[in-house]
């Protein structure tokens, strides 16, 4: 599950694990919440940093705009946007991009508990740039 080429491959193979682990226990078919807290516990027992509902600046050319939680930020570096759905859609995708654009952070991922399979998906934002001290 890591690959060199991909930027916090080791850190976001560890939160996939994590997320694996929370899955394999609950399975499917509960609320978004339910999975965002049992994460945190995995999280927490694998020694990650995260912050929860993380109130976010959104940015839009390069100046903030508002802001908006997002469900995790992991070591100051990496998003985590759940899903609790049957299947991932494209718009769940873009949705996650969109956010890290908006965050200007620059790797996320996206994790839906919803299917029988657990799903994920790494993003980077290809538009990346350093704002202020983040």
């Amino acid at each position: 599950m890591i690959d060199e080429k991909y930027k916090y491959s080791a850190l976001t193979a560890k939160i996939i694990a994590c997320a694996f682990e929370v899955h394999k226990t609950l399975g499917n078919g509960f609320q978004e919440v339910i999975y965002q807290r049992a994460l945190a516990i995995e999280m927490t027992e694998a020694g990650l940093n995260f912050e929860r509902e993380k109130e976010m600046p959104v940015y839009y050319k390069q100046q903030q705009v508002g802001t908006r939680r997002a469900d995790f930020l992991v070591e100051g570096v990496v998003s985590v946007e759940l899903k609790a759905v049957i299947q991932l859609e494209d718009v769940h995708l873009s949705q996650a991009i969109n956010y890290l654009e908006a965050y200007s952070i620059e790797v996320g991922l996206l994790i839906n508990f919803g299917s029988k399979s657990m799903q994920y998906k790494r993003v980077s934002n290809k538009n990346f740039k350093q704002i202020g001290n983040q």
